[in-house]
């Protein structure tokens, strides 16, 4: 049983990592050792941030490290999440979509931008594959297929979302998770320099709109044209930062209380007045 069952709120843990262009060994060691640390910590749930394997920026190397959803990257970190009995968001990983047999792929082929979900018994309760590819100065659009499935989980009594960086910038797609029940999203990212304002400010619209937790789990790092800016957040549903970090590595901690999403609704009920 996930351990966050018996519990009136979720501990989460956004693990900043230090991404080293590239070094795939070398990250997913780090990502399997901060997933450690978290539990030891008392963490519920852990997130890791987008393509933790080799770094967004690696363009050149996204055909040769893809894996399958049933790969060597995703089964260490389900047993990681198993043997530390923690839930684990792997987010994200290159996937190769021919060669994922366990889940529903939308494309007989190609790469996508894909985030897993495992409970705290390793076993896979939600993927999520990145809908909006960026094309700004970035070759992920041309690299990648955009995901078509949505989907949430329940972790420790927690209806929990995902989505992938770019996405922020969509703010209907958020709603839609909100409809289908979410109370917490979360965010595994590459956002990097100069575009602070962009990322800080998108992070709390969603959460202030939607009046639900935002936890947006960035890298640390630096690429050849890009350094990733850090400043892992957790939002609560009034959009107020709780936990935050800077740009260097780091383990932001919080805590998420369902009860809290369904008070700030009540209180200011935004979300019922829409008019569709």
């Amino acid at each position: 049983m996930d351990r966050a069952d018996a519990t009136e709120s979720l501990r989460i843990g956004l693990a900043q990592l230090e991404i080293e262009p590239g070094a795939r060994p070398a990250n997913v060691d780090r990502a399997l050792e901060a997933i450690e640390r978290a539990a030891a910590r008392g963490v519920d749930l852990v997130a890791l941030p987008e393509l933790f394997t080799v770094g967004y920026f690696a363009f050149d190397l996204y055909e040769r490290t893809a894996e399958p959803v049933e790969g060597e990257t995703l089964t260490r970190v389900s047993e990681a999440a198993a043997a530390h009995d923690v839930a684990v968001l792997a987010g994200t990983i290159v996937e190769d979509l021919a060669a994922t047999t366990a889940v529903e792929t939308p494309a007989a082929e190609g790469l996508a931008n894909t985030a897993v979900l495992f409970d705290a018994d390793g076993k896979r309760q939600l993927v999520y594959r990145k809908h909006h590819l960026f094309g700004y100065e970035s070759a992920e659009a041309e690299l990648l297929v955009p995901g078509e499935r949505l989907e949430t989980a329940t972790v420790g009594g927690v209806c929990v979302a995902v989505s992938t960086c770019y996405d922020l910038r969509f703010p209907e797609l958020f709603r839609r998770f909100v409809d289908a029940g979410a109370e917490l999203l979360l965010v595994p990212s590459a956002w990097p320099y100069p575009r602070i304002e962009h990322w800080e400010t998108l992070s709390r619209a969603r959460a202030i709109e939607n009046q639900c937790y935002v936890a947006t789990i960035n890298g640390s790092g630096t690429f050849d044209d890009a350094t990733l800016l850090g400043r892992s957040t957790v939002y609560d549903p009034w959009g107020v930062a709780l936990a935050s970090s800077g740009d260097e590595p780091a383990l932001v901690t919080a805590e998420v209380d369902p009860a809290r999403v369904a008070d700030v609704r009540e209180e200011f009920p935004a979300l019922r007045d829409r008019r569709l």
